[in-house]
C-alpha cells in the first residue's frame, strides 16, 4: 500500500517552545543544587510579558531575582535580544507565581510510588540511523539547521521563530520518497547591500533602497532555505529531490515568537514525541521533575522501544506502560510490534522479556536513566526522543549566587546498551517455551 504520512517541527524560538525552555532551565537551576527537588513548573508568554507558575519543594531556596536572570538569560540565548525582533530579553517583565507543592502529592511519591496516574508510550522503527520516523526527524532536522544559519551569521537576517512540516511517501510501509516539505520562517524586513542584517528600527518605504537598505524578499526566502537546508538535508539522507518545496506560504513573517502568538509549556507533545506517528499518553514533558512519570516513564518506554529495534528483534515497535499515583509497580505493560517481529517471537514474549530486561518503578527508571541530574533543557527543543546520548558540562548558579558546575548524561533513555542482553533473554524465553 503507498500513502503519504506528514509531521511537523517548531524552533526553539517558537513561543511554545520557548516557554518549555525555561520551564526546563528552571527544573535543572533546582536539580543542579538539589537532586530531591520536586517541581512542576509552567511557563506561559505573550506580548511583553513571561508569567511563571508551579509547585517546587526543595531543600535549596533559589531566589526570584535568580529565576528572573535564568529566564531573561534563556530568552536572550535564544536570540531575542532586541525590540525589533518583537521581544527583548532585557526588558520583558517577568512574573514569578512559583509555589510550594502539595504534602499530599508528596506523600505518595516520597514512598517511590508514581507521581500521579496515566499511561506512557515509547515507540521506534528502523526507517533512520536514530530508530525514529523520518517526517519527524527530518523536520526536527530542518529547524535545528535554521537556528544554526541564524546563529553562524551565514543567514543574517533570520529571526528565532520558524516552523517546518515534511511529507513522506511510503510504500509497503517503508518511506520510498519526498512529496512535501513546507518551512515558515520568521526574518528581518530588510537587509544591508552587503549581506548584513539591517537592525534599525525606522520604516523603509516601499520600492526605496537608498543607503544600501533593500527588502528581505521572498524570493531571497525563499533561495536561501531551499539551497542552504533542505537540498543539503536531501542529499544527505539519499533523496534526489522532493515534489514540492513550499517556503513562507502566508508571505512576509517579519513579526513572531510571543509578540506574535502566546506560548505555553507543554502545547508541542506530538513535537516532543513521534510527530503522530505513534499515541501520546497525553501528559507533557517540560517542566516536570521526573518522579512525574508522565517523564519518566514515557523516557522509559523509548528505551524499552529503541533497545527492541536496535537488537533487531523486530522493525517497528510501540510500548505502552500505565501507572496509578503512589503505587511503584506499573498497572499494565503492553508491547506491539505491528506485525514486524521476528518469526517465532510473539509481542506477549517480548512483554514478558522487558518486564525482566528494564526497570520499571519509578525510583528504578530514574535511577537507571540518571534523571536527577540537571539535564532538560536540552530536551526542550528539537524533540526529546532520536537525540544523541553524550555526556557535558554544565554550569549553574548555586543559592549564594556562584557559578557551578554539573558534569551530566543527556538523553540516556537513547543508549542502546540492553539488547544483547534482550537476545538473550529472548533465546531463554523461546527455547523453555519450546520445550
Amino acid at each position: 500500500m503507498r500513502y503519504q504520512f506528514t509531521s511537523e517541527s517548531v524552533s526553539e524560538g517558537h513561543p511554545d517552545k520557548l516557554a518549555d525552555q525555561i520551564s526546563d532551565a528552571i527544573l535543572d537551576a533546582y536539580l543542579a543544587v538539589d537532586p530531591g527537588a520536586k517541581v512542576a513548573c509552567e511557563t506561559f508568554l505573550t506580548y511583553k510579558a513571561v508569567i511563571i507558575g508551579g509547585e517546587i519543594h526543595s531543600s535549596v531556596n533559589i531566589s526570584k531575582k535568580s529565576i528572573e536572570e535564568l529566564v531573561r538569560q534563556v530568552i536572550s540565548e535564544t536570540g531575542y535580544t532586541n525590540e525589533v525582533y518583537g521581544y527583548d530579553a532585557d526588558t520583558v517583565p517577568v512574573h514569578n507565581y512559583l509555589n510550594r507543592q502539595s504534602a499530599e502529592i508528596r506523600s505518595g511519591v516520597d514512598q517511590g510510588g508514581a507521581g500521579d496516574q496515566g499511561m506512557m508510550f515509547g515507540y521506534a522503527c528502523d526507517e533512520t540511523e536514530a530508530l525514529m520516523p523520518l517526517p519527524i526527524f527530518l523536520s526536527h532536522l530542518i529547524v535545528e539547521r535554521l537556528a544554526k544559519l541564524r546563529k553562524s551569521g551565514r543567514i543574517p537576517w533570520l529571526l528565532p521563530d520558524a516552523k517546518s512540516q515534511v511529507t513522506v511517501i511510503y510504500d509497503g510501509g517503508k518511506p520510498v520518497a519526498i512529496d512535501t516539505m513546507l518551512v515558515s520562517t520568521q526574518h528581518m524586513p530588510y537587509v544591508l547591500s552587503g549581506g548584513s542584517a539591517y537592525q534599525g528600527s525606522g520604516h523603509v518605504p516601499h520600492g526605496h533602497y537608498g543607503g544600501g537598505v533593500y527588502y528581505v524578499t521572498n524570493e531571497m526566502i525563499r533561495e536561501a532555505v531551499i539551497e542552504k537546508v533542505l537540498k543539503p538535508i536531501l542529499a544527505e539522507y539519499g533523496f534526489p529531490d522532493a515534489a514540492r518545496f513550499i517556503i513562507n506560504p502566508s508571505g512576509s513573517f517579519t513579526v513572531g515568537g510571543p509578540a506574535a502568538d502566546t506560548g505555553l509549556t507543554g502545547r508541542k507533545i506530538i513535537v516532543d514525541t513521534y510527530g503522530g506517528s505513534a499515541p501520546h499518553g497525553g501528559g507533557a514533558f517540560s517542566g516536570k521533575d521526573p518522579s512525574k512519570v508522565d517523564r519518566s516513564a514515557a523516557y522509559a518506554a523509548r528505551y524499552i522501544a529503541k533497545n527492541l529495534v536496535a537488537a533487531g528483534l523486530c522493525k517497528r515497535v510501540t510500548v505502552q506502560i500505565s501507572y496509578a499515583i503512589g503505587m511503584a509497580d506499573p498497572t499494565s505493560l503492553f508491547v506491539d510490534t505491528h506485525g514486524t517481529a521476528i518469526d517465532g517471537i510473539t509481542d506477549e514474549t517480548l512483554a514478558r522479556v522487558v518486564a525482566e530486561v528494564f526497570p520499571l518503578k519509578p525510583n528504578d527508571i530514574i535511577k537507571e536513566l540518571g534523571l536527577r541530574q540537571p539535564i532538560y533543557r536540552e530536551t526542550a527543543a528539537y524533540g526529546h526522543m532520536g537525540r544523541k546520548p553524550e555526556r557535558v558540562v554544565k554550569r549553574f548558579k548555586d543559592a549564594s549566587g556562584e557559578t557551578i558546575e554539573r558534569e551530566v548524561d543527556l538523553f540516556k533513555w537513547e543508549q542502546t546498551d540492553k539488547t544483547e542482553q534482550l537476545k538473550r533473554m529472548i533465546n531463554l524465553n523461546t527455547t523453555s517455551h519450546a520445550k
